[in-house]
């Protein structure tokens, strides 16, 4: 099947019906408008069309020079396990080897390890973990 790669944003309208698809942002934690700031802000991203139907969607946060950060990747469930979600994946890195990027970082859920190592990501080192911290408002 041949699809259509943007690296535009998509509508909010279109990212609003792919993102519910996810079942990310459950707890409510922040509205669609400040989501669709979010990814206005990336450094890049990747959206995947089958005719107009927005189906899967990644972008990167990253300073241009040597940090960068994949997140937010999404396949609609519909077309989860025929090459969307490599589609994504091979745009944003694409990408980064375009622009010199080398080094490059993301976070995945439970079990999607597998996928991202088909692709050449490694897990970090268990003597280097992740970090992170959450500041409620």
């Amino acid at each position: 099947m041949t699809y259509i790669i943007s690296a535009a944003n998509p509508t909010i309208e279109e990212y609003i019906a792919l993102h519910q698809t996810t079942g990310w942002n459950a707890k409510g934690l922040y509205t669609y408008d400040q989501l669709y700031q979010a990814i206005s802000n990336s450094w890049y991203s990747a959206s995947i069309y089958d005719g107009m139907t927005l189906i899967g969607y990644g972008r990167i946060i990253s300073d241009g020079i040597y940090q960068t950060f994949i997140c937010d990747v999404m396949v609609h469930p519909d077309y989860q396990r025929q090459g969307v979600g490599t589609i994504v994946m091979n745009a944003l890195l694409e990408h980064c080897q375009k622009e010199n990027i080398n080094w490059i970082q993301l976070s995945c859920a439970k079990g999607k390890q597998p996928f991202y190592q088909k692709l050449g990501f490694t897990e970090r080192d268990p003597d280097a973990p992740g970090m992170m911290l959450f500041i409620p408002h």
